[in-house]
């Protein structure tokens, strides 16, 4: 059942736009990962939600989406995520952002955990310029963002395959737009 999960958990890059994401749903996924593990537990993360379209207006044109599918604009218009989380690390629980590094992968892996289970997907994206999202976010000065999960009802095909041994493992979209994502085998990665 979990290794189910974990399959259906992808990073998804095109949303029905028509399925909202409340801030009650965006609140429980938060729930999920405040009690998730967190290094000395020292809970240095806070959680911006939106799920306004006036907010996802302020957050996607400070990302960038798949920089390894150069030749695709993603997401493609009208199918956009309809919410998100942003990752803060607070700094006046620590001075540097990298001391919160393992808890926004714990948090991150949760959320989206939780999201498959709610019948959504997500994509954790970490490409964009920490100032501009949170000048367009005005976020106080001791929260600075390290991740943005775009979170919504996913509305693309995601195929997982095995790579060939010693092959690429580069995720590629096929010519009708399907996702395709190598995983290394388990014999190959098991030492």
């Amino acid at each position: 059942m979990m290794l189910d999960l974990i399959k259906k958990n992808r990073s998804y890059r095109s949303y029905n736009k028509s399925r909202a994401v409340t801030e009650a749903e965006l609140r429980s996924l938060v729930e999920c990962a405040r009690f998730s593990a967190s290094g000395n537990n020292r809970q240095l993360l806070r959680f911006l939600l939106c799920a306004s379209p006036d907010r996802m207006a302020q957050i996607l044109p400070c990302v960038k989406w798949a920089a390894a599918l150069p030749d695709w604009h993603l997401p493609p218009d009208g199918h956009e995520p309809p919410a998100a989380i942003v990752l803060c690390h607070d700094t006046t629980a620590a001075s540097e952002p990298q001391a919160s590094a393992r808890d926004v992968g714990i948090a991150a892996q949760t959320i989206l955990l939780a999201a498959s289970e709610m019948g959504l997907g997500g994509c954790m994206i970490a490409n964009f310029a920490p100032a501009k999202l949170a000048e367009a976010l005005a976020l106080p000065a001791h929260l600075i963002p390290v991740l943005v999960i775009a979170l919504g009802e996913p509305d693309e095909e995601i195929i997982l395959e095995d790579a060939a041994k010693g092959g690429s493992v580069s995720y590629y979209r096929d010519e009708n737009g399907v996702h395709h994502v190598p995983k290394r085998t388990l014999d190959e990665l098991i030492i």
